[in-house]
């Protein structure tokens, strides 16, 4: 299904709800730079929309060919304040629409249904609870990129990576305002507290007035989900879980931990799944293999809600 359907986005609800879980996709920014894109800061992924989006193509087909039941289109960086970094400031929503259209073409030809997140990151550095924006440029620059990420036809919008209870509620609330469905994703520390030090359960809450289809936690290693899952189960909607395998350098560029193989991967993902999870992948440091070996774990049914 290659078009933009409102039927995906019953189908995502319908499948959190009950039958196998579904499987996101792995990483864009990491697989980028395997494949020799440029992907330095600020701009990072976005790079490779100015510069490879053959390459962008090629990453998210290898996705929907491993099994993938959703994509993550590469907008983690079309927000016009990072855009502006790189003096494309202007190009917000022509970026951000290339993008969801270059994750659209890898569904080209494919029968089954695969749905396309719009990633929407923190403004700042993911890792850098302190470098969050006031409320008011919060409110206004989510609030672009939540209708730029509808305009471009996202099936969803994935607020993803978020390391404060403010952040996310001000992303939440742009999703919701901007009428588009929903999914709120946190990275915690080994603890399973948010980056800011804040409990995971507060920013659960926090969020749960926009309601969300779906909450999980995204970019922790995978030996970091075990302490996030109890506040997962406790939260009361479908929740989903995407670790990572690395961990970024000082230049912002991430260091990739191969010592997990794609089966080890799908391991740790089949013990998300039997704590609950209703969707499973990858970030940063995985590759479509990873996300192969996790689509096979849940085609022979062993990540069954039971």
């Amino acid at each position: 299904m290659a078009s933009n359907d409102s039927g995906l986005a019953h189908w995502i609800g319908t499948r959190l709800a009950s039958g196998g879980p579904l499987v996101l996709d792995g990483a864009t920014g990491t697989e980028l730079e395997a494949l020799g894109i440029r992907a330095t800061l600020p701009l990072w992924s976005a790079h490779a929309l100015l510069e490879a989006p053959q390459s962008v193509l090629q990453v998210h087909r290898a996705y929907v060919e491993a099994g993938a039941d959703l994509l993550t289109a590469n907008t983690f960086r079309t927000q016009r304040r990072t855009l502006a970094r790189g003096g494309h400031g202007e190009r917000a929503g022509d970026l951000t629409g290339f993008a969801l259209d270059l994750a659209r073409r890898a569904l080209a030809g494919v029968e089954r249904p695969v749905a396309v997140l719009g990633s929407a990151p923190p403004l700042e550095d993911c890792y850098r609870p302190d470098l969050v924006p006031d409320d008011t440029d919060l409110a206004r620059e989510h609030g672009e990129h939540a209708a730029n990420l509808v305009a471009a036809g996202a099936d969803a919008i994935l607020a993803e990576t978020h390391h404060t209870v403010r952040e996310a509620v001000a992303v939440a609330r742009a999703a919701h305002e901007a009428g588009a469905a929903l999914w709120v994703s946190f990275v915690c520390d080994a603890s399973g507290r948010l980056l800011s030090g804040e409990p995971l359960a507060a920013g659960l809450a926090a969020v749960a007035p926009f309601e969300p289809m779906a909450v999980g936690v995204n970019c922790v290693a995978p030996s970091a989900v075990p302490a996030c899952l109890p506040e997962l189960r406790a939260a009361g909607r479908p929740f989903f879980v995407y670790a990572n395998l690395g961990a970024p350098d000082a230049e912002g560029r991430f260091v990739v931990a191969r010592e997990t193989s794609p089966e080890g991967f799908a391991e740790h993902a089949l013990r998300w799944c039997e704590a609950g999870a209703r969707c499973v992948g990858g970030c940063c440091g995985t590759t479509a293999d990873h996300v192969a070996c996790i689509a096979d774990a849940m085609a022979q049914g062993a990540g069954s809600p039971g």
